[in-house]
């Protein structure tokens, strides 16, 4: 295994060899990843697995992680909320689970330039796609699921599409890489960050409890510059724990890692490392004697919980010091600045 040194020196508390190898421990000999042990899989944070892998080179174990997830694909394009031992659990077919498989295709792209990887992947990415732009309200937010009989679910989460604007950025440019034309991902992504932007009202209001409703739409790059911003320091305190990171939910005591890192990310995508890494030092000593993290803690009373060893949390913990200290030539994957030099001719600006 090769991991490229990074930019900067990465904090001493941080081994990411060992943090990947979690993540390698708990993938089955199918190429499925599930949450830990016996727990279930979902393909949104299976994908993030994935990219922790790819993050420490462990090149072969990524790629069959893909070939699980192609072979899983419904006709549709879409994925099951979950599976447990390989097989369906969760029937529901939720439309951010099913489209981050964008986002992991161009990290991979972004990390080996393989173009007959992702020629072989197209179809696949193609088929979500459609499941997408099929599940988008006619303001341009997206529809959560469909259920197990096949009916939509009008809901309409704002973590959840802010995601989706993430994965159809990449979509868009995996099309302009393979000198594919579809214009209507263009659309529906233009659309999707309209309604992000100014029909906030029609997204769920009883997830602004959850911090990922907070800065999602910032990680993203919906929100850029002086609204990003803006957003940042509105709900500041009622999320962050200075010295301790950042709430799963803002009437919970309990601090989560995955949470924390994805602010990082957030932070770092927006242009402000400093205080990135300020906030990333919080949680590096927030690990087992394995060097694996946890998931989260109460507090004040500083007790783990759940026990789990996540593999999604470890890899959003490697996503986070890979846009900190450019451990690979995808850690700027979600930087503002990156994307805002358009070289895949991906527009995100409004109407």
């Amino acid at each position: 295994m090769e991991v490229r040194t990074a930019k900067e020196t990465l904090p001493l508390a941080l081994d990411i060899r060992a943090v990947g190898d979690s993540i390698l421990a708990a993938q089955r000999d199918s190429g499925e990843i599930p949450w830990c042990g016996g727990e279930k899989t979902d393909p949104w944070d299976m994908v993030e697995s994935i990219m922790g892998l790819s993050i420490t080179g462990h090149h072969q174990a990524a790629r069959k992680g893909f070939f699980w997830l192609r072979d899983q694909q419904l006709e549709n394009g879409a994925w099951y909320a979950s599976y447990k031992n390989g097989l369906p659990d969760d029937r529901t077919q939720d439309t951010n689970m099913t489209a981050y498989i964008a986002v992991g295709l161009f990290h991979d792209w972004r990390l080996h330039q393989d173009r007959e990887f992702l020629v072989s992947c197209w179809p696949m990415l193609e088929k979500a796609m459609g499941f997408i732009l099929d599940m988008q309200a006619p303001e341009g937010e997206i529809w959560w699921a469909r259920s197990p009989e096949g009916k939509i679910d009008p809901m309409c989460l704002l973590t959840g599409s802010s995601a989706i604007f993430m994965s159809l950025k990449c979509a868009c440019a995996l099309a302009a890489i393979l000198d594919q034309k579809r214009p209507q991902w263009q659309t529906a992504l233009t659309r999707l960050g309209h309604a992000i932007r100014h029909r906030r009202h029609v997204f769920n209001v009883s997830k602004s409890r959850y911090s990922m409703d907070w800065f999602y739409p910032v990680l993203c790059g919906a929100l850029s510059g002086a609204e990003a911003q803006r957003r940042m320091e509105k709900y500041w305190k009622k999320f962050m724990v200075e010295g301790m990171g950042v709430r799963c939910v803002s009437d919970q005591p309990w601090v989560t890692m995955a949470e924390t890192s994805e602010l990082v990310l957030a932070l770092a995508a927006m242009g402000n490392p400093g205080q990135a890494r300020i906030v990333f030092n919080w949680i590096l000593d927030r690990r087992y004697e394995d060097g694996s993290f946890w998931c989260g803690f109460t507090f004040p009373d500083m007790v783990i919980w759940p026990e789990d060893k996540l593999t999604w949390t470890n890899a959003v913990v490697l996503m986070a010091a890979d846009a900190l200290y450019g451990i690979t030539s995808a850690g700027d994957l979600f930087d503002h600045g990156f994307w805002a030099k358009n070289p895949y001719g991906v527009v995100t600006d409004d109407f």
